[in-house]
């Protein structure tokens, strides 16, 4: 009986090592993740199941405050722009968690509102793997608005 447990025990270690290389491993599409954003919607914040957006109307061309949202986002621990950049006016950046590395990515999108009078700032977080971030991504992005407003 105590053998079987052992043989047990091992497999699940074996399956939870699996799991941890291949999410650390998994290939990085940068492209993929970086033209999976949403329309330009109003103003407001859209939670969904492992995923948030947040889309802000802004003053001017926005330059400036995308600038300092890159700063910001760059500071954070275990993040870092895979695709796009403030000149394009588009910026994906991937957050690995600390224990397991899982990645969840950010999209920042500065783009004209569709009143065609006003820049919109749409930020895009949403996880890799499962089905729920338990509101990591909503988090995240909230805090680094807080920074942002904070500088303001």
């Amino acid at each position: 009986m105590l053998e079987y447990l052992i043989y047990i025990a091992v497999g699940l270690l074996v399956a939870v090592l699996a799991l941890a290389l291949y999410v650390r491993l998994a290939p990085l599409r940068a492209e993929a993740w970086h033209a999976d954003t949403p329309p330009i919607l109003k103003p407001g914040t859209y939670p969904g199941a492992g995923s948030h957006v947040v889309e802000r109307r802004i003053d001017g061309d926005g330059r400036a405050t995308l600038e300092q949202l890159d700063r910001i986002i760059r500071a954070t621990p275990r993040t870092r722009a895979v695709a796009g950049s403030t000149e394009a006016g588009k910026i994906t950046y991937v957050t690995r968690s600390a224990v397991m590395g899982f990645p969840d990515y950010t999209t920042v999108t500065l783009a004209r509102a569709p009143d065609e009078a006003t820049v919109a700032l749409q930020i895009y977080g949403r996880l890799r793997f499962g089905r729920s971030d338990l509101g990591v991504n909503r988090k995240r992005i909230e805090g680094w608005l807080a920074q942002l407003d904070a500088a303001g």
